[in-house]
């Protein structure tokens, strides 16, 4: 199984949804991740990272409300929004980065 720096210092960018169980906009935003993630198969990688199981993720990346998404190229953050976002908008951020 890959580690989480194995994923993002990978040759894809990785869109990574930083969510909280208890989160009604994260809730309202998981048919959007889990469909970007079909759509940009093959081109680009996303995850999602519940806050309260990855406590250290979340300070590592000052993720401070939720939902926060950032996308990595190469193990670098290019990318944050926090706040919910249209699926179109985010997978279009997302595959620039391609």
């Amino acid at each position: 199984m890959e580690t989480f720096q194995q994923i993002i210092n990978g040759d894809k960018p990785v869109l990574v949804d930083f969510f909280a169980e208890w989160c009604g906009p994260c809730k309202a935003m998981s048919p959007a991740i889990a469909a970007i993630g079909k759509d940009v198969q093959g081109k680009a990688r996303v995850i999602k990272l519940d806050i309260d199981r990855n406590q250290a993720m979340s300070v590592q990346y000052n993720v401070q409300a939720v939902p926060t998404f950032i996308i990595f190229k190469r193990g670098v953050p290019v990318w944050r929004h926090s706040g919910m976002l249209d699926k179109n908008s985010l997978e279009q951020r997302l595959l620039s980065f391609t």
